[in-house]
């Protein structure tokens, strides 16, 4: 590179000597004038150019394994990258899965083997993995979940996209797990897939949404006893069970007026008819689930 930029400044000094002695412009003391500063400015040059390449030497990743993340994230931002060093097949179908805590990379290796797909996985921060199970054939995503209830370490989340293909697919079943791995931190136990959660994991990511649907539908709540914990319950028990009363009140183990009169009451509180913002208050109440502690959801 360096090489480059004294050929350059050669080519433009030989120039400048032709140039000044065939129009007779500058002669002696001037042109050697004009070269020395030529030569300072390029002096700096080089310079700034050196430590620009030290800078980014020191700030490059060390290890192999951040390399590696280094050169994933880059692909996943849509830069040219030479995929052959990951040693993966982009070309196929992709699964994208996001596993947090202890083992969670061990836990990915098992499930790619069993379910007889190609693994990437890199570590990220916080002991969270990005991994792609990658096939040439369509995946069972019904035996995905199978393994996971069977043998999928309980304590570890997991979150998964949808299946994609190419590389585009790739990138995309990424953000789709990323998106949903909020959720799966709040739901142990489970494998959390991104169509199932995708609206809510939208949500999430808008704080003037999930402020404003909690004020609105859940604040007017507190005014009842208990700070409105009864009716946050029926409601839920509610949106349970389809909005049928009755299963509603088999799951509460109170009787269908009981039900039937809080639902009234909650009407009346809000200002409003449940058929007219049922969808807000329930999106409300999960928010509202997902925003506490992990430990407490």
């Amino acid at each position: 590179m360096l090489r480059r930029y004294f050929a350059g400044h050669s080519l433009v000094g030989d120039f400048l000597v032709e140039e000044a002695g065939r129009g007779g412009l500058l002669r002696g003391a001037a042109l050697q004038r004009m070269l020395r500063t030529q030569a300072a400015l390029f002096d700096r040059l080089l310079e700034a150019v050196s430590e620009e390449h030290a800078r980014e030497r020191r700030e490059r990743p060390g290890t192999s394994e951040q390399q590696r993340a280094e050169r994933i994230e880059r692909l996943i931002a849509g830069q040219l990258v030479d995929t052959g060093r990951l040693e993966y097949d982009f070309d196929g179908s992709h699964l994208g899965a996001l596993a947090a805590g202890p083992g969670a990379k061990d836990a990915l290796r098992t499930l790619a083997t069993a379910l007889d797909c190609r693994l990437l996985a890199v570590s990220r921060d916080d002991e969270t993995v990005w991994a792609w199970l990658g096939s040439r054939r369509e995946l069972d995503l019904t035996e995905l979940e199978r393994l996971h209830s069977s043998s999928w370490p309980a304590r570890v989340p997991l979150a998964v996209g949808d299946p994609g293909e190419g590389l585009g697919g790739w990138r995309l079943t990424h953000r789709q797990a990323k998106a949903a791995l909020p959720i799966a931190l709040r739901s142990p136990g489970k494998v959390v897939r991104y169509p199932s959660v995708a609206l809510l994991a939208s949500m999430l990511q808008d704080d003037l949404l999930v402020t404003s649907l909690h004020e609105i539908y859940l604040g007017p709540l507190k005014q009842e006893r208990g700070e409105g914990e009864l009716a946050r319950e029926t409601l839920r028990a509610y949106f349970a069970a389809g909005r049928n009363i009755a299963s509603a009140a088999a799951m509460l183990g109170v009787s269908r007026q009981a039900v039937n009169n809080r639902l009234r009451t909650i009407e009346n509180t809000l200002g409003r008819p449940l058929a007219s913002c049922a969808a807000e208050l329930e999106a409300a109440l999960r928010l509202e689930e997902l925003k506490a502690p992990p430990s407490a959801a």
